[in-house]
């Protein structure tokens, strides 16, 4: 007995050599829609991807010139970094990752805004949760802003000074400006909260695109802490 699925029926034909001949007709299924990841957030994995690169280049230079400095006898580092700011400051910058996050666990279930007190955190929406993270990365811009005033006026430790110099500045300073240009971010996407009418799927990808810009920033962050302030 032949499997008849997917075979129809056809009306006999009369052949001169033989009886009745049944015809088979192919039922094509329509083929379901795929789940496409988004572009943007492919995009902006493949981005920071290549940002990821430049930091390894950084930290390239950071230990080629560190034994190249060592073996001359030289001291390092050749100044005294504070530690108790920087630890401050790496502890900020890793809950604000944790205030991020939850800002995405809000949009993603379709809040926006807080539907209790203000002093209720787990009634706070993606405004709320987003707007601590902006605080939170803001004091982490000022601490290493400070730092680098106290470096410069107590210890006279410049950009052109010496090495270390150099590969303290540059990493830590990129690593600024990329936390920078994500409070930019931050900003333009609380703006856009207020300005919508309404959640749109479209408003849920940035906010999560964001949050992936910002969590990849902390891991840098803990590298390069590691590395400078840690390892001597």
């Amino acid at each position: 007995m032949l499997p008849t699925r997917g075979v129809a029926r056809a009306p006999p034909t009369r052949c001169r050599n033989n009886g009745p001949v049944a015809t088979a007709t192919t039922e094509v299924t329509p083929r379901t829609p795929l789940n496409r990841p988004s572009l943007v957030s492919v995009g902006t994995i493949v981005w920071l991807s290549s940002e990821l690169m430049f930091f390894a280049a950084l930290f390239a230079m950071y230990f080629t010139i560190r034994s190249v400095d060592i073996g001359l006898g030289k001291p390092w580092p050749p100044v005294e970094l504070d530690l108790k700011l920087a630890t401050v400051n790496t502890l900020v910058l890793l809950l604000s990752s944790v205030t991020c996050q939850m800002g995405v666990f809000a949009i993603e279930r379709g809040q926006i805004r807080r539907t209790k007190s203000i002093f209720n955190p787990m009634s706070w929406g993606l405004r709320e949760w987003y707007v601590l993270t902006f605080v939170m990365g803001f004091y982490f811009v000022c601490g290493q802003g400070y730092e680098y005033l106290a470096l410069i006026r107590d210890q006279h430790l410049t950009l052109s000074d010496s090495n270390y110099g150099s590969v303290f500045y540059i990493p830590t300073g990129f690593h600024g400006l990329h936390v920078a240009g994500g409070l930019v971010a931050f900003l333009f996407l609380l703006g856009r909260t207020f300005a919508a009418k309404r959640l749109t799927h479209e408003m849920q990808v940035s906010a999560i695109v964001v949050s992936y810009y910002w969590h990849f920033v902390d891991v840098v962050w803990i590298g390069l802490f590691t590395t400078i302030y840690l390892i001597h």
